[in-house]
């Protein structure tokens, strides 16, 4: 899976993209797989949202294949 963190996410990861060697895992798998041993991440992927190939996760059940890109979008402030 390719993962592309924007924002307060990227800051909160340390890094705009990372690549996991992961099957199939569900968003909430996923997420903890993210967030593993680091609360901060932790606490800002709880609010952040989930769009595999563009498209938004609704539902942390829902199955994300191995080879998605996935974007992790915090909220934004707009003006």
């Amino acid at each position: 899976m390719q993962i592309t963190y924007y924002a307060g996410a990227a800051d909160a990861a340390g890094t705009t993209s990372a690549q996991l060697d992961a099957g199939d895992l569900t968003a909430a798998e996923l997420l903890a797989k993210l967030s593993a041993g680091d609360d901060k991440l932790a606490g800002v992927l709880a609010c952040c949202s989930v769009l595999v190939d563009g498209h938004p996760v609704r539902d942390a059940e829902e199955r994300i294949p191995a080879l998605a890109r996935v974007d992790v979008l915090p909220p934004f402030a707009g003006g």
